[in-house]
Order: structure tokens, then C-alpha cells, then sequence
């Protein structure tokens, strides 16, 4: 597929997920053209998606308790500053 440097701009993310995709994307401008390709062969968009990690080594490691505690005087505060 080739596109204009005007509909490049009007639909960048579309094209870019198109190459992505596998399919080729090229854009002409001023006589010269260009091609948008990924630097490696990609998966699927779940593969590409980074994992997070959601819970916290060090607080995982407290005592439910002392933490229920901690909280509980940091609500406490909170309401006598009410």
C-alpha cells in the first residue's frame, strides 16, 4: 500500500498498526518514497504488551496485621483533620 504524506498524517496510528500487522505501508513525498516497517518481526499486539508488576516485594513481606494497624492510624489522622 502506498499513501500520500497528507493521509500519513491524517491516519498515522491506523497505518503504523497496519505495518505492524505485516502488511507494507509506503509513503511518497516530494518524488521520494519511504517505508514504515517494524525493526523485527512482530507477534500478536497480547505478545508485544510489557508486564507489569503489580504487587510490591517489601509490603508483601509485612504482617497483614501491622499493616491493617498502619492503616487504620493513617485513617485516623485523616479524620481528626476533618
Amino acid at each position: 500500500m502506498e499513501v500520500s504524506i497528507t493521509q500519513f498524517r491524517r491516519d498515522l496510528f491506523a497505518l503504523v498498526n497496519r505495518a505492524l500487522e505485516g502488511e507494507e505501508v509506503w509513503v511518497a513525498h516530494r518524488g521520494q518514497r519511504f517505508r514504515i516497517a517494524p525493526d523485527r518481526p512482530s507477534g500478536s499486539r497480547l505478545s508485544r504488551l510489557t508486564p507489569l508488576q503489580v504487587i510490591d516485594p517489601q509490603s508483601a513481606r509485612l504482617d497483614d496485621s501491622s499493616l491493617q494497624e498502619e492503616m487504620e492510624r493513617a485513617w485516623t489522622r485523616d479524620w481528626d483533620e476533618l
